[in-house]
C-alpha cells in the first residue's frame, strides 16, 4: 500500500504502464485463504491481467515477461521463514535471473527483525515454507533477504553470473564485468531494526492485528499439530486448543470466517490457552524469543501423544 492505494493502482494513475501483476499466496490483493490455490484472471479496479503464482505455477514464464523491461517485487513480509513471501521473492528473482531482466525491491520494515531465533531449518526439508537454511526469526528485511539470496548465491540457476546490487541508487561493488541483471533496493527512510512498526494493514487474512503478528513464529508451529491455531476467530495465532485437552482450560470455537474457510476442528468447543492482550503486554510474553514452550507444554497435556501431530494434511 501507498497511503491508503495499492501500488499498482498508484503507478497506473502516475502513466506507469503496468503490463501485468503477479499474485503470491492470498492473492493480489490480499483476501485468499492461507493455502488457497488461486487462478489467473483481470484486476477488476484497474484491467490488468493477474498471474497467480501461487496456482498452476510459481514463477513467472518466458510468456509473462516478454513485454516487461522491469520486474517489481513489493510485498509486506513479517520476518518468518515458512511465511511464504520470502519463498515467492527467491523465486521470482530466479525467474528474473533465467530471463534477464532487472529487478526492483521496494523494501518495507520487518516487524519481526528486533531479534533472531528459533531452530534452523535442515535441507532435507526444504519446502515453499523453508526454502534455506535459516532461522524461524532470521532478522533481515524483504530487500535485506534478496541481497542475502543474491550474495551468498543461493537461487537456482544463479551459478556464477553477476548480479549487481544498487541500493538507493549506489552500487554495493564495483561492476568487475557486465551485469547478468541488477538489483536495484529502495530502503525505507528513518528505519533500522530498532524501530518498532506497527504494520498499518494486515499482510494476510489471518493476521489481523500486531498481536497476532509477534505471536506467529511461536504459535505458527501448532499447524504441524491437530491444535487449532485459532483460525476462525477473531484471534488467530492467539489462541490454541484442542477438544480432548483438559475443560478447566480457556474454552473458544473456531468456525468459517472469510479469512479462513475452513480449518480444524471447526464448530467444536477447543480447550487450550489464550495468549491475547495489549501488544506491550503480548511482547513481553514473547521476550524476542521463538516460545517453543507453548507447544511443549499442550504436548505434555494432550491425552493421546501418537495423534499429536498432524498426519494426513498440512495446514498452512
Amino acid at each position: 500500500m501507498v497511503g491508503s492505494r495499492h501500488l499498482v493502482d498508484t503507478l497506473q494513475r502516475m502513466g506507469v504502464d503496468v503490463k501485468v501483476i503477479f499474485g503470491p499466496e492470498h492473492g493480489f490483493r490480499g483476501d485468499a485463504d492461507a493455502g488457497e490455490k488461486v487462478a489467473n484472471y483481470i484486476d477488476k479496479a484497474t484491467g490488468i491481467p493477474v498471474v497467480s503464482l501461487y496456482g498452476s505455477k510459481r514463477l513467472p514464464d518466458a510468456n509473462d515477461l516478454r513485454d516487461i523491461d522491469l520486474m517489481i517485487f513489493d510485498i509486506q513480509d513479517v520476518g518468518t521463514r515458512f511465511y511464504t513471501y520470502i519463498s515467492s521473492l527467491e523465486e521470482y528473482i530466479q525467474a528474473a535471473i533465467e530471463y534477464k531482466k532487472d529487478v526492483l525491491i521496494l523494501d518495507r520494515p520487518n516487524p519481526n527483525a528486533h531479534y533472531v531465533d528459533g531452530p534452523v531449518l535442515q535441507s532435507p526439508y526444504k519446502s515453499f515454507v523453508g526454502m534455506q537454511e535459516v532461522p524461524i526469526v532470521y532478522g533481515m528485511t524483504i530487500a535485506e533477504y534478496a541481497h542475502f539470496l543474491v550474495g551468498e548465491q543461493l537461487i537456482k540457476n544463479q551459478g556464477d553470473k553477476f548480479i549487481q546490487v544498487i541500493v538507493d541508487g549506489k552500487a554495493t561493488s564495483a561492476a568487475a564485468a557486465t551485469p547478468h541483471i541488477k538489483l536495484f533496493v529502495v530502503t525505507c527512510d528513518n528505519y533500522d531494526h530498532r524501530t518498532r512498526y506497527e504494520l498499518p494493514y494486515k499482510p494476510s487474512p489471518n493476521l489481523p492485528n500486531m498481536q497476532s503478528v509477534y505471536l506467529y513464529p511461536s504459535t505458527c508451529l501448532f499447524e504441524g499439530t491437530v491444535l487449532s491455531e485459532g483460525r476462525g476467530t477473531d484471534k488467530p495465532f492467539q489462541v490454541f486448543g484442542h477438544p480432548s485437552l483438559p475443560k478447566t482450560l480457556y474454552a473458544f470455537t473456531p468456525n468459517p470466517n472469510a479469512g479462513a474457510k475452513s480449518s480444524k476442528n471447526y464448530g467444536k468447543v477447543n480447550y487450550g490457552w489464550d495468549l491475547s492482550g495489549s501488544v506491550d503486554e503480548v511482547l513481553k510474553k514473547v521476550n524476542n524469543q521463538v516460545q517453543l514452550k507453548w507447544l511443549i507444554d499442550a504436548y505434555n497435556l494432550f491425552p493421546d501423544k501418537r495423534e499429536f501431530h498432524h498426519q494426513t494434511k498440512r495446514w498452512r
